[in-house]
């Protein structure tokens, strides 16, 4: 972890990403728990926002659904709390008998994104057809974030059409990812937007170790370097996104 291992280690790690430049996050929730943390955590501090969700392979597990989707709309009445997400759908980890939870979860974050007018953030893993079904037949709100996007150009494609915003991680970076890297060769500046998903998906060359805010900038030149970008000009896009999705941190 970075810092000197005194005080408060995410105080640390807010501090080593705006060393690099990184100076505004969103803390993103994953259940209950972590979602009220976030919400807490953007409350006391200006250079975070959070978003708010269960993740669609916490929802067939729960056993009072309901309840925590109770808890996570009145989150999302706060106003710090800026998104819906993650939420979504992923085959590669429930299987069969979770579906239905997943989907009816990711049905109601739809509409409390939509009755709070917050940005809707959603997890796709293996699902990319259902989760453009889910949304058309629902109708998506006005902004939509694909989060740590997974998809080829094709589906690329389609998401920009519909005015979705396409978030790219460490996987940008991998030798593997080839098809991830066409997508993002396709994905109009205005749409696209960068995370970490930490503290997974590390970029190259640190892949293996932890993730964190402070590596960003080695995706954003990988980004840079796949689209023909100037390094600074995508900076600004993927900035003036930041402010556009989710509102002003300050």
């Amino acid at each position: 972890m970075p810092g000197d291992g005194s005080g408060d280690p995410i105080d640390a790690l807010i501090d080593a990403a705006a060393k690099t430049g990184i100076d505004r996050l969103v803390q993103v929730g994953v259940d209950v728990a972590s979602s009220r943390w976030g919400a807490e955590l953007a409350a006391r501090n200006a250079a975070i926002l959070a978003a708010v969700a269960i993740h669609p392979n916490e929802a067939p597990i729960l056993s009072d659904l309901d309840e925590a989707l109770r808890e996570i709309e009145a989150l999302a009445g706060q106003p710090r709390v800026r998104g819906v997400g993650e939420t979504g759908l992923d085959t590669f980890r429930t299987g069969e008998d979770g579906r239905h939870a997943q989907e009816e979860s990711f049905r109601a974050h739809i509409a409390i994104a939509k009755r709070h007018g917050k940005a809707l953030i959603i997890h796709d893993r293996d699902a990319h057809r259902d989760v453009l079904r889910v949304l058309d037949e629902e109708g998506a709100p006005e902004t939509v974030v694909m989060h740590c996007f997974s998809g080829d150009a094709d589906f690329a494609a389609e998401c920009v059409r519909r005015g979705f915003h396409l978030s790219f991680a460490g996987t940008v970076t991998f030798a593997s990812a080839g098809a991830l890297r066409a997508a993002a060769e396709i994905t109009p500046a205005e749409q696209i937007m960068v995370e970490t998903d930490a503290p997974y998906l590390t970029p190259m060359p640190h892949r293996g170790r932890p993730n964190a805010s402070y590596l960003i900038p080695l995706t954003v030149r990988a980004l840079a370097e796949t689209r023909g970008d100037d390094v600074d000009t995508l900076c600004a896009a993927i900035s003036a996104n930041g402010e556009r999705v989710f509102g002003p941190w300050r």
